[in-house]
């Protein structure tokens, strides 16, 4: 089932009209010189950058502009010439997909981050399920649904899928799939009642008081989740490379530790 794919499109429309306003051409490259970068983030950052976000403006006084999506969409979109300046993934896979288009400035990619995978459920149901290889996720889900990100192509779900097959209940876990478009929205489902179940990162359970943590999905029955960021090579803000080398200051890994992401060596 697919959820949320008109308006997705839809709102990162409209965050990219917003970031860059409609001014006379001259005035637009000075701004693009000037004001804070545009950064496009995997959902899973929202919080956390959010803040981060917040503290680097009050010490630089320039806002950058973030949109948040999966990180499939947003490096589609980063092909396709959207006005961004900065790309934070929630895998390789999608920074190694730009690097090869030669889209990602050379020299400024780094992977910055970690995070877990976790099963969440509503906060008020009390069920009891121990992730173990053939743990019968299907059978506690009865007649619900789990909700995941798209499989195909956004990380959460690529780890979801990797982590059900290694325990060897994907066969029975498939049919009770709801694939969104992001792992927020797969968040936001379970939060709102509408999923039994779903496979987020452990970041995005910490930031919703509605849903809690079932269970964690060993490291070993999913790739590592790793992220990587760069400056995109058509990027033409001056301060760009200063809010990527802003991720590892102390205020900031702070905020992301407090967020519940692992904080890689720099």
């Amino acid at each position: 089932m697919r959820f949320f794919a008109r308006r997705a499109f839809n709102a990162l429309a409209l965050c990219l009209a917003l970031a860059r306003p409609g001014l006379p051409q001259t005035a637009s490259a000075q701004t693009a010189a000037t004001a804070g970068p545009t950064v496009f983030a995997a959902a899973s950052m929202k919080t956390a950058l959010d803040a981060i976000a917040a503290s680097w403006t009050a010490q630089t006084g320039k806002a950058p502009a973030i949109v948040y999506g999966s990180s499939a969409v947003l490096a589609k979109q980063i092909e396709q010439a959207a006005p961004a300046d900065i790309f934070i993934a929630a895998d390789v896979n999608w920074a190694d997909y730009l690097e090869k288009a030669k889209l990602l400035r050379p020299g400024t990619r780094r992977n910055v981050l970690g995070n877990a995978l976790v099963l969440i459920e509503p906060a008020d149901s009390n069920i009891t399920l121990k992730i173990e290889p053939g743990f019968d996720l299907a059978g506690a889900t009865g007649d619900g649904r789990i909700a995941v990100c798209t499989i195909a192509s956004c990380p959460g779900g690529i780890y979801a899928k990797q982590s059900l097959e290694k325990l060897g209940v994907w066969d029975k876990v498939e049919p009770k799939l709801a694939q969104a478009d992001n792992i927020r929205s797969a968040l936001n489902l379970v939060s709102r009642g509408e999923a039994r179940f779903g496979i987020v990162y452990a970041t995005d359970a910490k930031a919703d008081p509605k849903v809690k943590v079932v269970d964690t999905f060993p490291d070993s029955t999913h790739s590592p989740i790793v992220y990587p960021v760069a400056v995109l090579e058509g990027s033409k803000n001056s301060m760009a490379a200063s809010f990527v080398a802003y991720l590892s200051s102390q205020a900031a890994t702070k905020i992301l530790l407090d967020q519940g992401f692992t904080v890689l060596s720099k």
